[in-house]
């Protein structure tokens, strides 16, 4: 395990103006794709079964990104901009890392005020805890870069893998 931790930043607030008037439609994309591969792997269907049909917004204050998303009978997909989501969860680009590289806590977060969950307050519970019992180590070694190539090149499905030392 590295002793690195992301230093403390913000993104410039231009900006955020800036990616404000950008299309939200591929982050939110590219979060549902993310999402649906994780889901069934280390994301529980039926843990997150009340989600189903909720809108669920993830607001990124400093990056000017608001994505709005929920879990349907095939999985996370977008939705459409406006109306009132039922749990909102905003926090910084950095913050965001910090939790899913498990620099921070959920809960360190939202007592720091640097995590905001507005909305259902059993949503917001079951996103803290289902973000406390994600098994992040097997999520890395299943979608690190060098698995997901080696997975989809088809020159290497079939040999066998050697460590950098081996001959």
């Amino acid at each position: 395990m590295s002793s690195f931790r992301i230093p403390a930043f913000t993104l410039p607030a231009p900006l955020a103006r800036i990616a404000s008037y950008l299309p939200q439609r591929p982050p939110t994309l590219a979060l549902t794709t993310a999402l649906n591969l994780a889901l069934g792997r280390v994301l529980s269907r039926e843990d997150l079964e009340p989600l189903t049909g909720r809108h669920l917004r993830i607001r990124v204050r400093d990056a000017g990104l608001t994505l709005d998303f929920t879990l349907g009978p095939r999985g996370f997909v977008p939705l459409s901009a406006g109306g009132e989501p039922d749990l909102t969860l905003t926090a910084n680009v950095r913050d965001y890392i910090a939790l899913a590289l498990r620099e921070e806590d959920p809960d360190t977060l939202f007592f720091g005020r640097r995590l905001l969950m507005e909305g259902a307050t059993d949503l917001g519970l079951l996103v803290k805890n289902t973000l406390d019992a994600i098994d992040w180590d097997a999520l890395h070694a299943e979608y690190a870069p060098a698995s997901v190539l080696r997975r989809l090149n088809p020159l290497t499905r079939s040999r066998p893998q050697h460590s950098l030392g081996a001959h």
